[in-house]
């Protein structure tokens, strides 16, 4: 089993990271910390379970967390041969409790939010007790219940990767990773080709210079000195060429710079374009795992650093590579001997650029993956942020952003500590090969094997050798961090969708709607969700799944929908196994109506028509006259072309509700699945919404999910289910007949109906 890991406690809220270490007893180490949200009246409160090398203390959040650095608050138990740990979970609060032979000790309540690191407390905490103990280790202890060492989250049995993450964040980043955007590249070899050989004639030009210093120095200056005159045809000819040679350097730079940053521009878009094409087409599965701020970081900011290397940092490397290798080759025509001096520091350099490569591969990965957090608390908290300031939780918010950004920080410092001792180092080894050779080129000269000319223009090549090397090995921290993002956007255009694309489609030529389920079961990991549904709905029915929550309603919905696929069984619709059949020629056959619509920025006519983006204005109206749309949509300032705002938020719940049912509607689809349509409104809007779902469930296959039974009445069919299976079936009068878990549902409801109404008109009842 993985090891604590103290980053656990890093991330505790401040006030806990204070006090800890005032409370702790002599010798005492916190191992693992749960912070708990709610207290035994389960109402909200903070709170603190820790497990130590002694044994447990937590702090009654009875009291106020001010008061946290005051150890009489906090109570302590060590490790005894009967002190033991249960925790268990229902209906959405979790709980662990403290027993000994006496009876509970304690006990602590939290959401299951907490419930991954809960149980990891729990494993450890039987760990730390036996070997504290003295005793053996039960039999697998550390193998039964494996640990995600990302998310805390126990492993399936005889797997080893953690369903709720990818792998992609346990292979560490390759620089071989970057040879794989040559498929972005390919569409552009020939201007790749061309930028090549001008950087290669630029590279050239630029030698020419410390050439002409040698006839400069030999023929020119040391001769005047001797008491020749000047010959000024002969210098005025090497002045001419040093200036065409500068000004040929500045054309072809120019020229390769720019079709270089041309190319890779195009290389990063076409990736991001790629990337987000194929993120468009993987299951609701992989994005449950993801978090928004994350995906928007890999698209965003890893190809922009990956283009921003390919057109600076990568075009810097292949010059400095040439210039090297055209360096060493002039200088080994100049002096062979000196060249072999001046190539003295170049093994060092190799070691410390090898040993360097690898911290900076994981800790950049690292970097990034810590920063989609900051990233993340941003693109959570910014379109809730209604939500935030409703319940004022502005502080909190915060507080979470800093602690992000200071895990950012702190993973930067670590890397950083890395890089400044590295660049420093190299520049001291350039600085000492140079010291050698000019040590090396004044002893040659005072045995007249080479003239003072020669070891000019040699110590001109040198320096721009050891430049462009200490620009090279500068060049590993940009080379690793383009590695990283490459690797983190092929992370997802790697990952295979759960719900794949039938090798040779069946083609729908005309749909009746006619459904079948056979023996359709659905897991979310190890846990069974679905099992053993049989259902066969008629083309035109109208069916009603009821059942409490999570007896499996919206899941057999995703299943219809596929936006999963069954692990066990088939469904058909008209008596084609759906996986047969293309997605997206599946998915345009089925209308969506969500408890929460979602509406994207832009007009309500760009909205109602998004299903269809070519629908006339005509057939716009028409479905939002259907949808009983139309009068609210002309009483807005621009009618259709009004703006809607961020995710529909200018207008109420019912309007956006209509104008999903409006989208629906122009799309013209043969089976309905209404999920809650009307639960989030008034009773007033809720008649509204339900004569726009007369029009809209007329002739089409319809399944409805509604918590209001009453809803339900027009139903042909209802589905009962319960706990992932279907219990009952039949109509209302006939599920009322047979006493079951309809019935009891139906007369739950209408209890509470009655007694809102007697509230509302101040009545009681004896």
């Amino acid at each position: 089993m993985t090891s604590p890991d103290s980053s656990l406690i890093d991330r505790l809220a401040n006030h806990w990271r204070v006090a800890l270490p005032l409370i702790l007893r002599s010798g005492e180490e916190v191992i693992l910390a749960l912070e708990l949200d709610l207290n035994q009246q389960l109402q909200f409160s903070s709170g603190l379970v820790c497990l130590t090398n002694q044994g447990l203390i937590a702090f009654d959040n009875q009291h106020d967390v001010s008061t946290a650095q005051d150890s009489s608050k906090w109570n302590y138990w060590n490790f005894a041969d009967d002190l033991k740990l249960h925790l268990h979970d229902h209906a959405g609060v979790a709980s662990l409790e403290l027993f000994n032979q006496d009876g509970r000790l304690a006990l602590w309540r939290f959401t299951l939010a907490q419930n991954p690191i809960a149980n990891r407390l729990l494993q450890q905490y039987k760990i730390e007790f036996a070997k504290s103990m003295g005793h053996e280790l039960e039999s697998g202890l550390e193998q039964t219940q494996p640990l995600c060492p990302s998310c805390w989250v126990p492993l399936p049995p005889d797997q080893d990767e953690c369903p709720a993450c990818t792998s992609e964040n346990l292979t560490p980043p390759s620089t071989w990773t970057l040879f794989r955007l040559w498929r972005f590249a390919k569409p552009y070899q020939g201007q790749l080709f061309a930028g090549f050989l001008l950087t290669l004639a630029s590279t050239a030009a630029t030698l020419v210079p410390p050439y002409l210093t040698m006839p400069l120095m030999d023929d020119i200056l040391l001769p005047y000195q001797s008491g020749q005159p000047i010959n000024y045809e002969l210098t005025a000819f090497y002045l001419g060429a040093l200036f065409l040679a500068a000004l040929l350097a500045w054309g072809l730079g120019w020229a390769k710079t720019y079709i270089l940053a041309l190319v890779s521009e195009r290389i990063g878009a076409d990736l991001r374009t790629s990337t987000y094409q194929h993120l468009m087409k993987l299951s609701l599965e992989y994005f449950g795992g993801k978090r928004t701020g994350d995906l928007m970081a890999r698209i965003g900011s890893e190809s922009d650093r990956i283009c921003l290397f390919l057109s600076l940092h990568l075009l810097d490397f292949a010059t400095d590579v040439l210039m090297i290798l055209m360096t060493a080759v002039i200088l080994v025509s100049i002096d062979p001997w000196l060249a072999l001096v001046t190539l003295t520091p170049l093994p060092f350099i190799g070691w410390a650029i090898h040993v360097v490569r690898d911290k900076l591969r994981y800790g950049f990965e690292k970097i990034d993956r810590i920063w989609s957090e900051v990233t993340s608390v941003l693109a959570d908290t910014i379109p809730g942020v209604r939500v935030v300031k409703a319940f004022a939780q502005e502080e909190r918010e915060t507080e979470r952003f800093r602690l992000a950004n200071q895990h950012n920080l702190a993973v930067n410092d670590r890397v950083n500590k890395v890089w400044a001792l590295f660049s420093p180092t190299i520049t001291l080894l350039t600085e000492i090969g140079l010291l050698v050779v000019w040590a090396f080129g004044i002893w040659q000269i005072s045995h007249d094997s080479i003239t003072v000319g020669m070891l000019t223009a040699c110590l001109a090549y040198i320096g721009r050798f050891y430049t462009r090397l200490d620009s090279m090995s500068r060049i590993v921290s940009f080379t690793q961090q383009a590695a990283t993002g490459a690797k983190r956007i092929f992370d997802i255009l790697d990952h295979v969708s759960s719900v794949p694309e039938p090798a040779n489609p069946i083609k729908l030529n005309k749909v009746e709607g006619r459904i079948e389920l056979q023996n359709v079961g659905f897991r979310y990991g190890n846990r069974s969700v679905t099992r053993g549904i049989n259902l066969q709905i008629a083309p035109g029915e109208m069916i009603g799944l009821v059942g409490h929550s999570g007896s499996g309603k919206s899941t057999l919905v995703n299943l219809i929908c596929r936006f999963y696929d069954a692990a066990e069984g088939t469904i058909k619709l008209d008596g084609v196994d759906i996986r047969s059949i293309a997605v997206a020629d599946y998915r345009r056959h089925i209308g969506l109506v969500l408890q929460e619509p979602f509406l994207f920025f832009g007009t309500i006519a760009e909205n109602i028509a998004y299903g269809k983006p070519g629908a006339t204005r005509a057939e716009v109206i028409a479905a939002a006259r259907a949808a009983h749309a139309h009068e609210f949509i002309l009483r807005l300032p621009h009618g259709y072309d009004s703006l809607v705002g961020e995710r529909g938020q200018s207008l109420s719940g019912g309007e956006r509700q209509r104008i999903s049912i409006a989208r629906a509607l122009l799309i013209d689809p043969q089976i309905l699945i209404l999920d809650e349509a009307t639960s989030s409104v008034d009773s007033t809007t809720e008649k509204e919404i339900q004569k726009a779902l007369d029009n809209l469930v007329k002739g089409r296959t319809t399944i409805a999910i509604a918590h209001r039974l009453s809803t339900l009445r027009k139903a042909d069919r209802l589905i009962v289910l319960d706990k992932g299976e279907v219990i009952e079936e039949g109509g209302h009068d006939q599920l009322m007949a047979l006493q079951g878990v309809y019935r009891r549902m139906y007369d739950t409801q209408a209890r509470q109906a009655m007694d809102a109404v007697d509230a509302e008109l101040g009545v009681t009842h004896g």
